[in-house]
């Protein structure tokens, strides 16, 4: 599956893209060419990132995609706030319920549906999986609904004191996993049995030279896809507007679009009956949105006094509940089948309908 040469195509797409960003079109050929070379940014991104995990090996390989991705959307976000001068203080909450959401329900659904179809039924370590629920089950209802329902501040927000502990906890909690990831208990996200073996004989390691060109090709393929995706979002948003659907699907559509590269990552393993690298890859994703990006917003926010909006409303609140619960129980017993993968995905077009359909 790898090479030691760097595949031409991995390169010259994120290229491409770098060089789309410093000219400026609106024509429906130019939206072509925008999102073909976007598509092809996203694939590199990923053979990139497989290339360094593979060279890093496993858990360690799981947050290169994750960490980075994460990284670069932060930024963008922090960016799109600053150029709103704070009228875009709900971007975060809405960007990070949305990244929580499509990786809970729509990529780890996937996964376990093609993994399903593909090798009828998988198995997986369940104490590293429990692990990741069990802190991103905290983070959220911490970031996303308890903001509902103090009262040291009106509205969905916290006070400043409060947003300050809520970013200490977020990074602190993070912090925790991470070791416990790749130090004290990294035998909780290892491939186990014939996963692992399959894993051991996937292919020859690449040489540190490749894995190090890869991990620099990796940045740039990422920072192609977020920049792309934000120079689409204002013809995305016009189509949304005009097709009289809430400005909440274009928040949805963004994070769909920087998620690709996860997301498909997360499934090619899958259906290589690697879902314990499927479940690291997406579950790792999902902390990393929240513990990095509430933080680095809310210094944004209180440096320039900006009340940050967290608390989301009352239905995506229950969806949110549902989301969690399923896939506990659905991850706790250490094997899946199509049936857990279909249930995430119904709760997953649902959230998608009514998004829509509010």
């Amino acid at each position: 599956m790898f090479t030691e040469a760097i595949r031409p195509w991995t390169w010259i797409g994120p290229i491409a893209g770098w060089l789309l960003l410093g000219f400026h079109g609106s024509s429906g050929a130019w939206l072509a060419v925008m999102i073909l070379v976007l598509l092809v940014s996203v694939l590199a991104a990923v053979h990139h990132a497989e290339v360094v995990a593979h060279r890093v090996g496993e858990p360690y390989g799981t947050l290169v995609l994750a960490v980075a991705v994460t990284i670069i959307e932060v930024s963008l976000i922090v960016a799109l706030i600053i150029v709103s001068d704070g009228k875009a203080l709900a971007l975060a909450r809405d960007t990070v319920f949305a990244a929580v959401m499509i990786i809970l329900t729509g990529i780890v659904g996937l996964c376990l549906l093609v993994g399903g179809v593909r090798h009828h039924e998988q198995a997986f370590v369940r104490h590293g999986v429990n692990a990741a629920l069990g802190v991103l089950a905290a983070l959220a209802v911490l970031t996303l609904i308890l903001p509902n329902y103090t009262t040291s501040a009106f509205g969905p927000v916290y006070s400043p004191s409060q947003l300050v502990m809520v970013a200490i906890v977020s990074l602190v909690l993070y912090a925790v996993f991470v070791l416990i990831q790749t130090v004290s208990h990294r035998d909780y996200f290892l491939p186990q049995g014939a996963a692992a073996l399959d894993e051991e004989v996937h292919a020859a390691l690449p040489s540190a030279r490749t894995a190090i060109a890869s991990a620099v090709l990796l940045l740039v393929a990422l920072g192609a896809v977020v920049l792309l995706a934000k120079a689409l979002a204002p013809s995305i948003e016009r189509m949304v507007v005009s097709a009289g659907a809430p400005k909440a699907v274009v928040g949805v559509l963004i994070a769909l679009v920087v998620l690709l590269p996860e997301g498909v990552a997360a499934v090619r393993a899958a259906r290589a009956n690697r879902l314990q690298t499927s479940l690291n890859l997406a579950l790792g994703s999902a902390l990393a949105s929240i513990a990095l990006t509430i933080p680095a917003v809310a210094i944004v926010a209180l440096l320039n006094g900006w009340a940050l909006i967290l608390g989301i409303d009352g239905k995506s609140t229950v969806l949110l509940a549902l989301s969690l619960f399923v896939a506990s129980l659905s991850l706790s017993t250490g094997r899946t089948t199509v049936l857990q993968g279909s249930v995430l995905l119904v709760i997953f077009a649902i959230y998608l309908f009514t998004t829509i359909v509010p």
